[in-house]
């Protein structure tokens, strides 16, 4: 029924016999009323205690401006994010070519959602509702809530509290401070300050016992080291569980950013996955496809955060590096929701997280992780305090497995192969692979991996012979899908070279591969922007110019004609004509093409 989802439209608010919404959500995304997605949970999170919530979905933001207008003037406040993704990543490729799809929306049109959509949305309804709340959330908001690096604008960029106007950001999960923020607008219309995990503009300097001055915006913008400097406080603080209060001066005003909440228990997590979603697209996009649902449509998301801590990766930044996992209950439960949708086939596309094989990991001595500051818990070595006991998703998976009505449960998300058990791999390789493994090595030379906060390849090298180990016991033919990055900050043309040689003296013919993409509050964005790495200070090359990123990124396709006369031109270059011999003399060594266990 139509009102078994949040209201879109004034039609659907009549249908409820409501005159009057606490809250309107806007947001970049079309609606699909599932916990895989940030306005939903938001939307059922807020109709949890109590408030009338509705959605505008994709609002059109040309001309007279209606979809802005349509649901009125909420009683508390307007939320804004711009989706599941940073607009300007869901809209540019790594060259800066715009995007010809848009996996969030009905037929995966593009063009449906503007640049920079967090700003766009806020400057509208602030000039149509200059009294009225603006709280903004989502990735795109919370990874630009300082000063922060635009790759597409070329430019270091205020937070985005400064363009937008909007009057809080949460920054993170946003459950808990979304409710802090509904009850304390339930009492008063200022504008509140104390709340956790939130950030907002004063004109005066906070009091707080434990507080981080940052560098100005101004001097980030003059210097580069002022912004290397400051990323590396922001990085420790995002993960130390006795934050302090951070604070930037731009301009005349002060941007603050709260401290965060206590990580999430698996109770908490639990209600959020129990609200009452219809885990469908919302009615109006009827017979339409969205690609996103159909990724997500018939997984699991078992845990929240990542310890991992990839220099390129929001995922920690965002989720925190604490891993909160559901309970056993909640997840066999929408297990079973998912089995009684009426295209369910008996197959789980994804038993998985942000990495599937943390499910129940974190510190075994708590009171060691509150004095630790370390953004990774695996390098460069994995920490001995962390819990490594697999048990608990190997219960899952097994329990799973057990129910009548599941024919296969598959692993989707990727796995750390640095963070492995012989049971849970041959496990996992056994029962859990739909005829590929997704893993992600990302490079193979020492120094590109140190960077990157990944381990040696050799362990990508003893993990391969693992899996084929595995295959061969059980005369499975399955494949090994290893993700590559070129151009990342440390990255030279001889090591894409060693890359190539050594992923082709492994009989692999690349695919899963992209060029390196900047993307706002990482750490290998500081490092491409400023040139430096935070932690040292000590300069990093640089791939910046178009020409340098594409002559990196065709080595990836060695094995292709078109590409080996630029790639001899590019080595020659650097006076490496060893590295041609070994990677484009087909006489010696030449290789075995595509096996089935390849690609």
């Amino acid at each position: 029924m139509l009102t078994d989802f949040l209201p879109t439209t004034r039609k659907e608010l009549e249908l409820r016999g409501w005159d009057y919404v606490d809250v309107v959500l806007f947001s970049g995304d079309a609606y699909i009323d599932h916990p895989s997605f940030g306005a939903a949970v938001i939307g059922r999170t807020l109709e949890s205690i109590g408030l009338r919530v509705a959605i505008v979905p994709q609002p059109d933001w040309h001309g007279d401006f209606r979809d802005f207008k349509k649901l009125g003037v909420p009683r508390l406040f307007f939320a804004v994010t711009a989706g599941s993704m940073d607009s300007m990543v869901n809209h540019y490729t790594a060259a800066r070519r715009r995007r010809s799809d848009d996996a969030y929306t009905p037929q995966a049109r593009a063009g449906m959602r503007p640049d920079y959509c967090t700003i766009t949305y806020c400057n509208i309804l602030r000039q149509l509702y200059p009294q009225t709340p603006i709280v903004i959330g989502g990735i795109e908001a919370s990874m630009r809530r300082l000063t922060h690096y635009d790759y597409w604008s070329d430019k270091l960029m205020p937070s985005v509290l400064v363009d937008s106007k909007a009057d809080l950001l949460i920054y993170g999960m946003g459950e808990k401070p979304i409710k802090a923020i509904a009850e304390h607008f339930k009492h008063s219309n200022q504008i509140p300050t104390d709340i956790p995990q939130t950030s907002y503009i004063s004109s005066q300097l906070p009091k707080a016992n434990n507080l981080i001055m940052l560098h100005s915006y101004e001097e980030c913008v003059s210097s580069k080291r002022s912004q290397a400097e400051n990323f590396r406080q922001i990085e420790e603080q995002s993960n130390s569980t006795n934050a302090a209060t951070l604070v930037q001066k731009t301009g005349k005003e002060f941007v603050v950013i709260n401290p965060p909440f206590e990580q999430m228990t698996t109770t908490e997590l639990d209600q959020t996955y129990d609200l009452p979603y219809t885990r469908l697209p919302h009615p109006k996009y009827k017979d339409k496809r969205i690609p996103a649902y159909d990724m997500i449509r018939f997984s699991v998301c078992m845990h929240r955060g990542c310890f991992g801590g990839c220099a390129f990766c929001t995922i920690s930044a965002h989720q925190g590096k604490q891993v909160t996992s559901r309970s056993k209950e909640s997840i066999l439960r929408e297990v079973e929701q998912i089995a009684s949708m009426p295209d369910f086939k008996g197959y789980l596309s994804d038993l998985g997280g942000p990495s599937a094989n943390m499910y129940m990991m974190g510190g075994k001595n708590k009171e060691l992780c509150k004095k630790c500051k370390r953004p990774t818990c695996l390098q460069p070595k994995i920490c001995p305090n962390l819990n490594q006991d697999f048990a608990p998703l190997l219960d899952i998976y097994r329990s799973v497995d057990k129910l009548p009505y599941i024919k296969k449960a598959f692993v989707g998300s990727g796995v750390r192969y640095d963070l492995m058990s012989e049971e849970y791999g041959e496990e996992l390789i056994l029962k859990h692979v739909s005829g590929r493994l997704k893993v992600a090595p990302e490079h193979t030379a020492p120094q590109v991996l140190k960077i990157m906060r990944k381990p040696s390849f050799d362990l990508f090298e003893q993990f391969d012979q693992f899996f084929q180990k595995i295959n061969h016991k059980y005369s499975l033919n399955q494949q090994l899908i290893p993700y590559f990055i070129s151009s990342h900050p440390g990255c030279k043309i001889e090591d894409m070279a060693d890359l190539a040689i050594k992923t082709k003296q492994l009989n692999f013919h690349l695919e899963q591969v992209q060029d390196f993409t900047p993307t706002p509050m990482t750490l290998a964005t500081e490092m491409y922007y400023t040139g430096l790495n935070p932690y040292t200070m000590e300069p990093v090359f640089v791939a910046r110019t178009p020409e340098q990123k594409l002559s990196q990124r065709q080595f990836f396709f060695w094995y292709k004609k078109e590409y080996q006369q630029s790639i001899r031109q590019a080595l020659s270059k650097i006076h490496r004509p060893d590295l041609i011999n070994k990677l484009l003399n087909f006489n010696s060594g030449k290789p075995k093409g595509t096996t089935p266990n390849r690609s």
